[in-house]
């Protein structure tokens, strides 16, 4: 099963994956992490997040580009946080898909990393956000960044059983082929 979850900034959309992981695991899961640790402010995001998994069965990756380079073994739960840091690092990182390709294939590359991880898992929760509300921005880059995310998210909307926005921490149910959990 894959499960999709987006959101707002700080709107409860890894809280909420983490339930969903909590419901689909049997001892342990596998935390895919993508947010390079930049600056001070990350720094803080991503020990927050360590914090909240700590005791509860994580073994944390780090995978900044290439997610299809990733191999896992025991078919694990997977949770991916997350799908918008991914790809800022596939754009602009030097080790990412554009810097070595250059953008043609781009989210094919992304879709083909999701489906060979599915490949290896029993489940897969993919976080990804919801940035489009302030659609329009007068940066070429940006616009190029949003129209990337839009295609990946329609892509992964479509290929997952269930699909969640949280709003306000409230869950929004877009999408549910297999409900298993009631949360």
């Amino acid at each position: 099963m894959m499960v999709l979850v987006t959101g707002g900034s700080a709107s409860g959309k890894s809280a909420f994956a983490e339930k969903v992981i909590e419901t689909l695991k049997k001892d342990r899961a596998t935390y895919l992490a993508t947010m390079i640790p930049w600056d001070e402010e990350c720094r803080q995001k991503i020990a927050k997040h360590r914090t909240v998994r700590a005791g509860k069965g994580y073994e944390t990756l780090e995978q900044y580009t290439d997610i299809a380079s990733v191999t896992l073994s025991d078919r694990p739960v997977l949770l991916l946080e997350c799908m918008s840091n991914l790809l800022a690092n596939e754009m602009y990182d030097p080790k990412g898909y554009i810097s070595i390709y250059g953008g043609k294939g781009l989210c094919d590359a992304i879709i083909n990393g999701v489906n060979v991880l599915r490949g290896q898992c029993e489940h897969v929760v993919i976080v990804t956000n919801e940035v489009f509300s302030d659609y329009g921005s007068v940066y070429e880059e940006t616009m190029g960044y949003l129209k990337y995310l839009g295609e990946i998210n329609r892509r992964l909307t479509v290929m997952a059983d269930n699909v969640y926005e949280i709003v306000s921490g409230l869950k929004l149910t877009i999408k549910e082929e297999e409900k298993i959990w009631d949360l």
